[in-house]
């Protein structure tokens, strides 16, 4: 039997449901690694899911159900627009380490150097060892540090910006 066929698109503005899914999956079973609290996003309305599909958002399937979810916003001021930050990464648990979560990287370079943008920012929880060994294995270099730029409970975490050039 070969290996199971996973496809990474970007979802339309109407895909609100498997957007939906993926992302409260994403801060059900990750709270610590995303600024947003599951609890803020179930509360969304309709109206405002569809508004963060304004910006791309590409998601890797695997029969037919969202595993995987990378999304990336430009910066809107044109002397900015060069700029884009990666947001909303996740991959399921059960199917990390096969090579999903570089396949998206891949996939939203490319779709942002069709942009025209040059260089893909990020920021990470400084607690989270696997992301950051991740972005520094794909090109992306520790800039800064924003000290407690996260509260978690009682517990102040440091906020790790991070900064990728995309050549051409």
């Amino acid at each position: 039997m070969g290996a199971e066929r996973i496809l990474i698109r970007r979802i339309a503005s109407d895909e609100i449901d498997v957007f939906r899914r993926i992302r409260l999956e994403a801060l059900r079973c990750e709270p610590a690694s995303f600024a947003s609290r599951l609890e803020d996003w179930e509360m969304l309305p309709e109206k405002e899911w569809r508004q963060r599909l304004n910006d791309p958002v590409f998601i890797a399937f695997s029969k037919g159900e969202p595993i995987g979810i990378m999304g990336l916003v430009r910066f809107r001021p044109h002397k900015m627009a060069h700029r884009a930050v990666l947001v909303r990464v996740y991959v399921r648990k059960s199917e990390r380490g096969t090579g999903i979560a570089v396949d998206l990287l891949d996939m939203i370079s490319d779709y942002a150097r069709h942009l025209g943008i040059l260089q893909m920012e990020l920021t990470v929880n400084a607690e989270n060892a696997a992301a950051l060994r991740f972005y520094q294995r794909h090109g992306f270099i520790e800039f800064g540090r924003i000290p407690g730029g996260l509260v978690d409970g009682d517990r102040e975490i440091d906020d790790v910006i991070m900064i990728r050039r995309l050549s051409e």
